[in-house]
């Protein structure tokens, strides 16, 4: 199975990347995971269900120890044809 993770880390800073978001985005960055996106406002990455769901443990343990107040995210299973 395949999934898709989007996410964002809360509270913004639009003159720097906050540590928490920084964190998150090494995380992802880290997990061998296809088709990732990250910007200031929503990130992305794809890639086989047990590194995404082992991503998504290690990037809220990261975000909310660098400062995190919120973490949203969403997670879909995909397949072929899915946009």
């Amino acid at each position: 199975m395949r999934l898709r993770v989007e996410f964002t880390t809360e509270p913004f800073d639009l003159e720097e990347a906050p540590a928490h978001a920084v964190a998150a985005r090494e995380v992802i960055q880290r997990a061998q995971l296809d088709a990732v996106d990250v910007g200031p406002f929503g990130n992305t990455a794809e890639g086989e269900a047990d590194r995404v769901l082992t991503a998504v443990a290690a990037l809220l343990r990261d975000s909310l120890e660098s400062g995190a107040t919120r973490v949203s995210l969403q997670v879909n299973v995909i397949g072929e044809g899915t946009p």
